[in-house]
């Protein structure tokens, strides 16, 4: 019996939301990228493949070497047609596997910002279940220093001044460099991590602590219908 397979890279970068458009399925979660030859199942054993975030590069294999394995699975999942959802890191790792480009510390993006739908972004089910003032705009939140080109046969869904590729999905997999999955809970156990917190300045902690819950918890029912849907649909 296959099974969604969630890779996460530390703890407080769980699934968030992802969890509950998953409910009804049988879910294993896995962090593997401090091992040089971790386990890892085949295509054919996974419904589903899921990568979160992390403070790590997706080439860093010296420091980290589970990353080598985890772009070889994206790679094969994608060739299989198995759903494959990039967040964050995790959309790094699926642009890099499939042959995008990673700019290291190429911008850094933290906060509540909006990011442009492009017109296939608007017309994406995902996007176009989260209401929004404007359709082409999207407020989310943004946590990231590393920017990555869309592999090729990519389709680009979302930009940003900053960060050209914001979103981008090909064949049967979705990368996203911002946050959906994250909900007002989850930002508060982020502002609370040491290791989330010294990335950031006491003016941004402020920000991120009121405005930032606040828009999460607008955006939280909206987005996490929006993922449901992705996962309905394959």
């Amino acid at each position: 019996m296959s099974y969604t397979l969630i890779i996460e890279h530390r703890p407080w970068e769980h699934a968030g939301m992802i969890r509950g458009a998953l409910a009804g399925r049988e879910v294993r979660t896995v962090n593997i990228v401090d091992e040089a030859r971790p386990p890892v199942p085949t295509p054919a054993d996974i419904d589903a493949l899921v990568v979160m975030g992390g403070p790590m590069g997706a080439l860093d294999d010296a420091e980290f070497p589970g990353l080598a394995s985890e772009r070889r699975l994206i790679a094969q999942c994608c060739a299989a047609g198995v759903p494959v959802l990039g967040v964050c890191l995790g959309m790094q790792l699926v642009a890099v596997a499939l042959g995008g480009d990673l700019r290291s510390g190429a911008t850094r993006e933290v906060g509540i910002s909006a990011v442009d739908l492009t017109p296939a972004g608007v017309a994406y089910p995902l996007f176009a279940a989260i209401e929004r003032p404007e359709p082409t705009r999207l407020e989310v939140l943004h946590w990231h220093g590393d920017t990555v080109s869309a592999p090729p046969g990519a389709t680009v869904l979302a930009t940003s001044a900053s960060t050209p590729v914001q979103a981008f999905a090909v064949g049967n997999a979705l990368g996203m460099q911002f946050h959906l999955e994250v909900d007002a809970n989850q930002l508060r156990e982020w502002l609370r991590e040491p290791v989330m917190r010294a990335e950031l300045s006491e003016a941004e902690i402020g920000s991120l602590g009121s405005a930032g819950c606040t828009r999460l918890a607008e955006l939280a029912p909206a987005a996490a219908r929006g993922i449901a849907s992705w996962f309905t649909a394959r």
